[in-house]
């Protein structure tokens, strides 16, 4: 008897959840945990996260459209339309807009397929009604979904 692969999986974009700026292309569940992609919209002048590092996954930063300020290898640069930037695990990173005039429109391949977007949504929920969390109450919620906040 021969085993058949699991059918494919079409994600349609009007389908795709989102969280703010960011929309879930496909999730870990999605891909049998093999990877998730997210889409980012960065405003003009956007801030991105602290520089912060994850153990159990990696992350790629594709840029589809504008400019991209990027922290690797303890440097900041510009990424810009069709340039890619592999973090693997336990890297440093950060990224934000690259000027107050320039936005970006990027993907985010994160490997495995862990559910990161429940660090998107509840990010959303800690800053709900106006409220302002502490940078406790941040980094405590960051590091549950493994994402290491270094400050200064």
């Amino acid at each position: 008897m021969s085993h058949l692969p699991d059918p494919a999986t079409f994600s349609h974009r009007g389908d795709q959840p989102s969280a703010g700026r960011t929309r879930f292309v496909a999730t870990g569940a999605q891909t049998r945990g093999d990877f998730g992609l997210f889409e980012v919209a960065m405003p003009p002048g956007g801030d991105g996260p602290v520089p912060h590092l994850h153990r159990s996954f990696s992350e790629a930063f594709h840029v589809l459209e504008g400019s991209l300020a990027v922290l690797a290898n303890g440097e900041w640069t510009t990424a810009h339309a069709g340039d890619l930037l592999y973090v693997p695990r336990s890297g440093v990173h950060a990224f934000r807009s690259a000027g107050p005039d320039v936005g970006a429109r990027f993907l985010i391949l994160f490997t495995p397929g862990i559910p990161r977007e429940d660090y998107f949504t509840g990010l959303l929920e800690l800053h709900a009604d106006g409220r302002t969390p502490t940078t406790e109450e941040i980094d405590e919620f960051a590091l549950r979904h493994d994402q290491l906040n270094l400050r200064d």
